[in-house]
Protein backbone atom coordinates (compact mmCIF):
# COMPACT_ATOMS: atom_id res chain seq x y z
CA UNK A 1 0.00 0.00 0.00
CA UNK A 2 2.87 2.70 0.72
CA UNK A 3 3.88 1.56 -2.58
CA UNK A 4 0.67 2.58 -4.01
CA UNK A 5 0.40 5.63 -2.11
CA UNK A 6 4.27 6.45 -3.76
CA UNK A 7 3.29 6.38 -7.02
CA UNK A 8 -0.04 8.26 -6.80
CA UNK A 9 2.03 11.09 -4.92
CA UNK A 10 4.91 11.35 -7.86
CA UNK A 11 1.86 11.14 -10.25
CA UNK A 12 -0.21 14.12 -8.31
CA UNK A 13 3.61 16.11 -8.04
CA UNK A 14 3.74 15.09 -12.31
CA UNK A 15 0.27 16.61 -12.46
CA UNK A 16 0.93 19.81 -10.44
CA UNK A 17 4.50 20.46 -12.19
CA UNK A 18 2.78 20.44 -15.55
CA UNK A 19 -0.12 22.61 -14.20
CA UNK A 20 2.47 25.60 -13.16
CA UNK A 21 4.06 24.72 -16.43
CA UNK A 22 1.02 25.88 -18.04
CA UNK A 23 -0.52 29.07 -15.65
CA UNK A 24 0.35 31.13 -18.59
CA UNK A 25 -0.52 28.95 -21.23
CA UNK A 26 -4.23 29.98 -23.40
CA UNK A 27 -5.73 26.93 -22.73
CA UNK A 28 -8.97 28.46 -24.46
CA UNK A 29 -8.46 28.59 -27.91
CA UNK A 30 -11.49 27.49 -30.32
CA UNK A 31 -10.58 24.99 -32.98
CA UNK A 32 -11.11 24.93 -36.73
CA UNK A 33 -11.95 21.23 -36.69
CA UNK A 34 -9.01 19.72 -36.31
CA UNK A 35 -8.50 17.93 -32.92
CA UNK A 36 -5.94 16.94 -31.71
CA UNK A 37 -6.47 13.35 -29.82
CA UNK A 38 -4.25 11.63 -27.39
CA UNK A 39 -4.99 8.19 -26.48
CA UNK A 40 -4.26 6.76 -23.03
CA UNK A 41 -3.16 3.27 -24.78
CA UNK A 42 -4.06 1.86 -28.66
CA UNK A 43 -6.89 -1.07 -28.13
CA UNK A 44 -10.03 -2.92 -29.16
CA UNK A 45 -11.68 -1.46 -26.30
CA UNK A 46 -12.34 1.68 -27.61
CA UNK A 47 -13.34 0.25 -30.82
CA UNK A 48 -16.11 3.33 -31.65
CA UNK A 49 -13.53 5.73 -31.68
CA UNK A 50 -11.71 3.83 -34.71
CA UNK A 51 -14.91 3.01 -36.43
CA UNK A 52 -15.58 6.94 -36.02
CA UNK A 53 -12.57 7.44 -37.73
CA UNK A 54 -12.42 4.89 -40.16
CA UNK A 55 -15.71 5.36 -41.48
CA UNK A 56 -15.46 9.28 -42.19
CA UNK A 57 -18.37 9.69 -39.35
CA UNK A 58 -15.69 12.46 -37.80
CA UNK A 59 -15.22 14.03 -41.03
CA UNK A 60 -19.46 13.99 -41.92
CA UNK A 61 -18.90 16.04 -38.86
CA UNK A 62 -16.46 18.55 -39.85
CA UNK A 63 -13.54 16.61 -37.61
CA UNK A 64 -10.18 15.93 -38.51
CA UNK A 65 -8.73 13.92 -35.34
CA UNK A 66 -4.82 13.84 -34.94
CA UNK A 67 -4.53 10.64 -32.41
CA UNK A 68 -1.27 10.30 -30.73
CA UNK A 69 -0.97 7.27 -28.07
CA UNK A 70 0.33 8.76 -24.84
CA UNK A 71 1.27 5.28 -23.84
CA UNK A 72 0.09 6.11 -20.04
CA UNK A 73 -2.12 7.80 -18.15
CA UNK A 74 0.27 10.14 -16.45
CA UNK A 75 1.77 11.44 -20.11
CA UNK A 76 -1.82 11.58 -21.75
CA UNK A 77 -2.52 13.67 -18.79
CA UNK A 78 0.57 15.63 -18.80
CA UNK A 79 0.16 16.24 -22.91
CA UNK A 80 -3.42 17.74 -21.96
CA UNK A 81 -2.07 19.66 -19.16
CA UNK A 82 0.81 20.85 -21.04
CA UNK A 83 -1.19 21.66 -23.86
CA UNK A 84 -0.36 19.96 -25.91
CA UNK A 85 -3.36 17.94 -26.88
CA UNK A 86 -7.27 19.25 -26.72
CA UNK A 87 -8.92 15.78 -25.43
CA UNK A 88 -7.55 13.08 -23.88
CA UNK A 89 -9.16 9.87 -23.66
CA UNK A 90 -8.18 7.84 -20.37
CA UNK A 91 -9.57 6.69 -16.89
CA UNK A 92 -11.40 9.11 -15.08
CA UNK A 93 -9.44 8.41 -12.08
CA UNK A 94 -7.05 10.60 -13.60
CA UNK A 95 -8.72 13.79 -12.96
CA UNK A 96 -10.15 12.13 -9.25
CA UNK A 97 -6.57 12.62 -8.40
CA UNK A 98 -5.87 16.04 -9.43
CA UNK A 99 -8.75 17.47 -8.03
CA UNK A 100 -8.08 15.40 -4.71
CA UNK A 101 -4.85 16.84 -4.64
CA UNK A 102 -6.57 20.48 -4.15
CA UNK A 103 -6.05 22.07 -7.78
CA UNK A 104 -8.91 24.12 -8.94
CA UNK A 105 -7.59 24.34 -12.71
CA UNK A 106 -7.75 20.88 -14.42
CA UNK A 107 -9.72 19.44 -17.05
CA UNK A 108 -13.38 17.39 -17.06
CA UNK A 109 -14.85 14.90 -18.53
CA UNK A 110 -17.08 15.52 -21.30
CA UNK A 111 -18.05 12.11 -22.27
CA UNK A 112 -17.86 8.57 -21.36
CA UNK A 113 -17.09 5.53 -24.16
CA UNK A 114 -16.81 2.40 -22.08
CA UNK A 115 -18.65 1.30 -18.79
CA UNK A 116 -17.08 -1.82 -17.33
CA UNK A 117 -13.42 -3.36 -16.61
CA UNK A 118 -13.16 -4.42 -20.10
CA UNK A 119 -10.65 -7.62 -18.81
CA UNK A 120 -11.51 -11.44 -18.56
CA UNK A 121 -10.61 -13.44 -15.84
CA UNK A 122 -8.74 -16.58 -17.68
CA UNK A 123 -7.75 -19.85 -16.10
CA UNK A 124 -5.52 -22.71 -16.29
CA UNK A 125 -8.31 -25.11 -15.38
CA UNK A 126 -11.85 -24.88 -16.75
CA UNK A 127 -14.21 -24.13 -13.91
CA UNK A 128 -18.37 -24.64 -14.73
CA UNK A 129 -19.11 -21.92 -12.62
CA UNK A 130 -17.00 -19.17 -10.33
CA UNK A 131 -16.93 -18.16 -7.12
CA UNK A 132 -14.95 -15.28 -6.20
CA UNK A 133 -15.26 -16.50 -2.49
CA UNK A 134 -14.23 -20.06 -2.57
CA UNK A 135 -12.45 -20.35 -5.80
CA UNK A 136 -9.53 -17.60 -5.37
CA UNK A 137 -8.50 -18.96 -2.41
CA UNK A 138 -4.97 -20.00 -1.89
CA UNK A 139 -4.27 -19.14 -5.29
CA UNK A 140 -2.38 -16.70 -7.61
CA UNK A 141 -3.65 -14.13 -10.14
CA UNK A 142 -2.12 -11.96 -12.01
CA UNK A 143 -3.93 -8.90 -12.22
CA UNK A 144 -2.13 -5.71 -13.58
CA UNK A 145 0.66 -3.51 -12.46
CA UNK A 146 0.35 -1.89 -9.06
CA UNK A 147 -2.09 1.59 -8.95
CA UNK A 148 -3.63 0.45 -12.25
CA UNK A 149 -7.47 0.86 -12.21
CA UNK A 150 -8.10 -2.98 -13.94
CA UNK A 151 -5.44 -4.22 -10.50
CA UNK A 152 -7.75 -1.65 -8.03
CA UNK A 153 -10.86 -2.77 -10.00
CA UNK A 154 -9.93 -6.80 -9.55
CA UNK A 155 -8.97 -6.05 -5.68
CA UNK A 156 -11.96 -4.12 -4.89
CA UNK A 157 -14.02 -7.39 -6.10
CA UNK A 158 -11.96 -9.70 -4.11
CA UNK A 159 -11.96 -7.34 -1.18
CA UNK A 160 -16.16 -7.26 -1.85
CA UNK A 161 -16.53 -11.00 -1.21
CA UNK A 162 -13.92 -11.85 1.43
CA UNK A 163 -10.87 -12.41 -0.11
CA UNK A 164 -7.91 -10.46 0.74
CA UNK A 165 -4.22 -10.09 -1.11
CA UNK A 166 -1.72 -11.89 1.51
CA UNK A 167 -3.90 -13.72 3.79
CA UNK A 168 -6.01 -16.02 1.67
CA UNK A 169 -4.99 -15.16 -2.20
CA UNK A 170 -2.06 -14.03 -3.93
CA UNK A 171 -2.52 -10.95 -6.27
CA UNK A 172 0.38 -10.29 -8.53
CA UNK A 173 0.51 -6.54 -9.30
CA UNK A 174 4.28 -6.62 -10.30
CA UNK A 175 3.98 -8.05 -13.74
CA UNK A 176 3.88 -5.16 -16.76
CA UNK A 177 1.14 -5.20 -18.93
CA UNK A 178 2.84 -6.71 -21.33
CA UNK A 179 4.59 -9.16 -19.95
CA UNK A 180 1.50 -10.60 -18.21
CA UNK A 181 1.32 -13.41 -20.39
CA UNK A 182 4.36 -14.68 -20.60
CA UNK A 183 4.82 -14.58 -17.12
CA UNK A 184 1.23 -16.15 -16.71
CA UNK A 185 2.75 -19.09 -18.94
CA UNK A 186 6.46 -19.88 -17.45
CA UNK A 187 4.56 -19.40 -13.70
CA UNK A 188 2.67 -21.80 -11.06
CA UNK A 189 -0.18 -18.32 -10.93
CA UNK A 190 -3.79 -20.12 -11.36
CA UNK A 191 -4.96 -16.71 -13.03
CA UNK A 192 -4.38 -13.64 -15.31
CA UNK A 193 -6.84 -10.83 -16.53
CA UNK A 194 -6.25 -10.20 -19.93
CA UNK A 195 -8.06 -7.68 -21.95
CA UNK A 196 -9.22 -9.20 -25.85
CA UNK A 197 -8.10 -9.59 -28.42
CA UNK A 198 -5.60 -10.93 -26.25
CA UNK A 199 -7.80 -13.46 -24.05
CA UNK A 200 -9.43 -15.10 -26.89
CA UNK A 201 -6.12 -15.89 -28.46
CA UNK A 202 -5.21 -17.19 -25.38
CA UNK A 203 -8.19 -19.55 -24.92
CA UNK A 204 -8.13 -20.63 -28.68
CA UNK A 205 -4.38 -21.86 -28.24
CA UNK A 206 -5.81 -24.26 -25.88
CA UNK A 207 -3.81 -22.63 -22.89
CA UNK A 208 -6.49 -21.24 -21.07
CA UNK A 209 -10.33 -21.02 -20.61
CA UNK A 210 -12.62 -17.74 -19.81
CA UNK A 211 -13.69 -17.90 -16.16
CA UNK A 212 -15.57 -14.45 -16.54
CA UNK A 213 -15.81 -10.70 -17.39
CA UNK A 214 -14.73 -8.74 -14.50
CA UNK A 215 -16.56 -6.21 -15.73
CA UNK A 216 -19.52 -8.05 -15.17
CA UNK A 217 -18.56 -9.08 -11.53
CA UNK A 218 -17.19 -5.15 -10.70
CA UNK A 219 -20.52 -3.66 -12.23
CA UNK A 220 -20.80 -0.18 -14.10
CA UNK A 221 -17.60 1.95 -13.77
CA UNK A 222 -16.81 4.85 -16.07
CA UNK A 223 -13.60 3.35 -16.92
CA UNK A 224 -12.64 5.41 -20.12
CA UNK A 225 -13.44 8.90 -20.90
CA UNK A 226 -13.07 12.03 -23.52
CA UNK A 227 -11.93 15.15 -20.95
CA UNK A 228 -10.55 18.55 -21.64
CA UNK A 229 -10.24 21.93 -20.44
CA UNK A 230 -13.58 23.61 -19.52
CA UNK A 231 -12.20 26.89 -21.63
CA UNK A 232 -11.79 24.25 -24.53
CA UNK A 233 -15.35 23.20 -24.30
CA UNK A 234 -16.89 26.38 -23.87
CA UNK A 235 -15.58 28.17 -26.67
CA UNK A 236 -16.19 24.78 -29.02
CA UNK A 237 -19.40 23.50 -27.85
CA UNK A 238 -20.66 22.41 -31.29
CA UNK A 239 -16.92 21.04 -32.10
CA UNK A 240 -17.51 18.95 -28.57
CA UNK A 241 -21.23 18.26 -29.32
CA UNK A 242 -20.42 17.08 -32.93
CA UNK A 243 -17.44 14.89 -31.77
CA UNK A 244 -19.82 13.16 -29.23
CA UNK A 245 -22.26 12.76 -31.84
CA UNK A 246 -19.80 10.98 -34.21
CA UNK A 247 -18.65 8.44 -31.39
CA UNK A 248 -22.40 7.61 -30.77
CA UNK A 249 -23.30 6.96 -34.29
CA UNK A 250 -19.90 4.67 -33.96
CA UNK A 251 -21.00 3.07 -30.92
CA UNK A 252 -25.00 2.46 -33.17
CA UNK A 253 -22.83 0.93 -36.06
CA UNK A 254 -21.04 -1.61 -33.99
CA UNK A 255 -24.04 -2.44 -31.93
CA UNK A 256 -26.24 -3.25 -35.16
CA UNK A 257 -24.13 -4.54 -37.49
CA UNK A 258 -22.54 -8.12 -38.23
CA UNK A 259 -18.96 -8.17 -35.77
CA UNK A 260 -17.30 -9.64 -39.28
CA UNK A 261 -18.01 -6.23 -40.67
CA UNK A 262 -16.95 -4.13 -37.62
CA UNK A 263 -13.81 -5.81 -37.87
CA UNK A 264 -13.37 -4.51 -41.39
CA UNK A 265 -14.04 -0.99 -39.85
CA UNK A 266 -11.19 -1.63 -37.30
CA UNK A 267 -8.80 -3.13 -39.12
CA UNK A 268 -6.90 0.47 -40.70
CA UNK A 269 -6.16 0.76 -37.11
CA UNK A 270 -4.63 -2.69 -36.02
CA UNK A 271 -2.50 -4.15 -38.66
CA UNK A 272 -0.74 -6.83 -36.46
CA UNK A 273 -4.67 -8.39 -35.48
CA UNK A 274 -7.08 -10.73 -37.94
CA UNK A 275 -10.31 -9.84 -38.90
CA UNK A 276 -11.33 -12.72 -37.32
CA UNK A 277 -9.82 -11.94 -33.82
CA UNK A 278 -11.18 -8.26 -34.05
CA UNK A 279 -14.41 -9.85 -34.79
CA UNK A 280 -14.46 -12.16 -31.86
CA UNK A 281 -12.83 -8.90 -29.42
CA UNK A 282 -15.82 -7.21 -30.62
CA UNK A 283 -18.50 -9.53 -29.95
CA UNK A 284 -17.20 -10.37 -26.37
CA UNK A 285 -17.45 -6.83 -25.44
CA UNK A 286 -20.90 -6.50 -26.82
CA UNK A 287 -21.37 -9.65 -25.01
CA UNK A 288 -20.64 -7.70 -21.36
CA UNK A 289 -22.36 -4.51 -22.75
CA UNK A 290 -18.80 -2.70 -22.00
CA UNK A 291 -19.55 0.67 -24.19
CA UNK A 292 -21.82 3.03 -23.56
CA UNK A 293 -23.96 3.86 -25.60
CA UNK A 294 -24.99 7.14 -24.13
CA UNK A 295 -21.68 9.54 -23.29
CA UNK A 296 -23.45 10.80 -20.10
CA UNK A 297 -21.83 9.55 -16.80
CA UNK A 298 -23.62 8.76 -13.96
CA UNK A 299 -23.45 9.43 -10.62
CA UNK A 300 -24.14 5.65 -9.20
CA UNK A 301 -21.24 4.54 -11.49
CA UNK A 302 -18.94 7.59 -10.40
CA UNK A 303 -19.58 6.63 -7.10
CA UNK A 304 -18.49 3.09 -7.44
CA UNK A 305 -15.13 3.90 -9.02
CA UNK A 306 -14.76 6.26 -5.50
CA UNK A 307 -15.17 3.03 -4.16
CA UNK A 308 -12.61 1.40 -5.95
CA UNK A 309 -10.29 4.19 -5.32
CA UNK A 310 -10.77 4.64 -1.66
CA UNK A 311 -10.57 0.42 -1.32
CA UNK A 312 -7.02 0.82 -2.97
CA UNK A 313 -6.11 3.92 -1.04
CA UNK A 314 -5.34 5.97 -3.47
CA UNK A 315 -7.87 8.19 -2.48
CA UNK A 316 -9.24 8.91 1.02
CA UNK A 317 -12.42 11.09 0.93
CA UNK A 318 -15.24 11.24 -2.10
CA UNK A 319 -14.89 14.08 -4.73
CA UNK A 320 -17.29 15.79 -6.13
CA UNK A 321 -18.91 14.43 -9.46
CA UNK A 322 -19.87 18.10 -10.38
CA UNK A 323 -15.92 19.46 -10.16
CA UNK A 324 -14.82 16.25 -12.67
CA UNK A 325 -17.65 15.29 -14.54
CA UNK A 326 -19.64 18.18 -17.26
CA UNK A 327 -22.51 15.89 -18.77
CA UNK A 328 -24.13 19.21 -20.10
CA UNK A 329 -23.08 18.55 -23.71
CA UNK A 330 -22.95 14.57 -23.61
CA UNK A 331 -26.97 14.79 -22.16
CA UNK A 332 -28.12 16.53 -25.42
CA UNK A 333 -26.14 13.63 -27.80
Amino acid sequence: MKKVLTLICAFVLCISTSLCFISCKDTSKKSTGKIRLNEVTHSVFYAPLYVAINLGYMKEYGIEIELVNGGGSDASMTALLSGNADIALMGPETVVYVESSGSTNHPVVFGQLTKKDGSFLISKTPYTSFNYATDLVGKTAIIGRQGGLPAMTFEWICNENGIYNGQNVTLDTSTAFNMMVSVFDSTDAEFCTMFEPTASEYVASGKGYYVGSVGEFSGEIPYTCFMAYPSFIENNKELISNFLKAIKKAYLYISTQPSSEVAKALKPSFDGTSEEGLAIAVEKYLEIDAWASSPVMSKDSFNRLLSVLKNAGTITEDVEFSKVVDNTLASEI
